[in-house]
């Protein structure tokens, strides 16, 4: 297998760009060469075989949607409050908006998980892990709602999330981007209102 963590970083980028464009059917490893611009046969001297290339991908896109510490500790500087639970709601969509590509790869990746149980248990664990790293930093943060409540927001907010990037009409309607941006807004506003308890 080829060493150079460079072109397999890039490899695995164009791998995710193929599973948001075309799908997991689409990915393949000459597929994967043609979008990263590089020889045919250079992604089978990286990847042992399409299995592979989707765990590869998975561990991928969680370090891309994994928020930078730095950023994190600026938006944790006001005063616990269920206002800043909405700010760090309306942030999180904005970094999933920046890596769009990323998301709608990780939505194929699950999906394609409920098919290959090897896929499914690598995808399992570090969504698992976030899970549990996510609502201990909510509570260790001092952020109001118990357990329970961050469950039923995290729960919520991957449903809004799957509405706003795979059918956003349903949510949002034909408006213009200022309009859909609002109202996008508003709707993390209200589930943050509904689950949060004021502090």
């Amino acid at each position: 297998m080829a060493r150079n963590p460079e072109r397999r970083t890039a490899l695995v980028d164009a791998a995710i760009e193929v599973l948001a464009d075309e799908g997991a059917r689409g990915l393949t490893f000459r597929a994967v060469d043609a979008r990263a611009g590089v020889p045919v046969g250079t992604s089978s001297n990286y990847f042992t075989n399409r299995d592979d290339l989707f765990m590869q991908a998975a561990a991928r896109i969680t370090v891309r949607m994994t928020p930078d510490p730095a950023k994190v500790e600026e938006a944790m500087r006001p005063t616990p409050s269920r206002e800043l639970v909405a700010d760090l709601m309306r942030w999180l969509v904005q970094r999933m908006e920046d890596d769009r590509t990323g998301y709608l790869a990780m939505l194929e990746l699950r999906l394609e998980a409920t098919r290959r149980p090897a896929l499914r248990n690598r995808l399992t664990r570090p969504v698992r892990a976030n899970f549990d790293e996510s609502a201990r930093f909510h509570q260790e943060a001092g952020l109001p709602g118990d357990a329970d409540a961050f469950l039923v927001l995290y729960l919520a907010m991957t449903g809004l999330l799957l509405e706003h990037f795979t059918l956003p009409g349903v949510l949002i309607g034909p408006e213009n981007d200022l309009q859909a941006e609002a109202t996008l807004n508003r709707l993390v506003g209200t589930v943050v209102t509904r689950v949060i308890p004021p502090s």
